[in-house]
């Protein structure tokens, strides 16, 4: 879907101007002509805030922040179906960033992550809340563990299988395949409603889950609906399962030393 861009303020015309030419979109001359673009991405005084369909989308860590009270963030589902016992400092490879949070949970447990975005739009409102977190003096530890990159995640992994250093490889590969589309717009958070959008549900399921599966980690963890099938219609080795969401995880074999 076309994106347009709209500068709020004179002082972020440059940036505006840098950010279309990089998406390929148009600029828009006013908060009036931005609004009657289907989506429009807004540069101003608080970054980069994705809007349409009267709903505006603004990636923010700092929202988080309640997550990471001590005997919370060690309770989050994810971090424990991510944990490996005897691995000190555990490298993530984030297939399917999005809007970074589930990497941010993973980063204040202290794994390094690198995170993956290929839709432009996405990753660059990912990238600006990484920009102004480095500035929050309780978020700029955190995502100096976040790595992020803005390409396919699946090529990225083919060239890591193609590696002879081992200590490229990630520890983990996380999975996180777009939930189908709900049939009551309500049972789907605002937010989601704007990215869905931009990306649909994963349509290449193998090929993803092969990918990760193609650089031998120590642990592939993939987010599914609660219900929902597994991913290709592989059989984890277990779930970890909460009421909104479910963590599958496959281990190999351990890797020989």
């Amino acid at each position: 879907m076309n994106v347009t861009v709209f500068a709020e303020r004179e002082q972020d015309r440059t940036r505006a101007l840098h950010l279309a030419e990089h998406l390929g979109a148009q600029t828009a001359c006013s908060k009036h002509e931005a609004s009657q673009t289907p989506l429009a991405l807004h540069v101003g005084e608080d970054g980069l805030s994705l809007v349409g369909d009267g709903m505006t989308l603004h990636a923010d860590f700092s929202t988080m922040l309640p997550r990471l009270r001590p005997g919370k963030l060690q309770n989050e589902l994810l971090v424990r179906a991510a944990k490996i016992k005897g691995v000190s400092n555990p490298k993530v490879f984030d297939a399917t960033a999005g809007l970074g949070e589930d990497s941010f949970l993973l980063a204040a447990a202290g794994f390094e992550v690198d995170l993956y975005e290929s839709d432009s739009v996405i990753a660059a409102l990912l990238q600006d809340a990484l920009l102004r977190a480095q500035e929050h003096p309780e978020l700029a530890k955190i995502v100096n563990r976040m790595h992020f990159h803005e390409g396919d995640s699946v090529e990225a992994l083919a060239q890591l299988a193609k590696s002879d250093n081992a200590d490229q490889l990630p520890d983990v590969v996380y999975l996180d395949p777009m939930f189908p589309a709900r049939t009551k717009s309500a049972a789907v958070k605002k937010k989601f409603q704007l990215l869905h959008h931009l990306e649909r549900p994963c349509s290449n399921q193998e090929e993803m889950l092969d990918a990760a599966l193609s650089v031998h980690p120590r642990k592939t963890v993939i987010k599914r609906p609660p219900k929902g099938p597994y991913l290709a219609n592989r059989k984890p080795s277990y779930s970890l399962a909460g009421k909104a969401v479910r963590y599958d995880c496959i281990v190999p074999p351990p890797r020989s030393s």
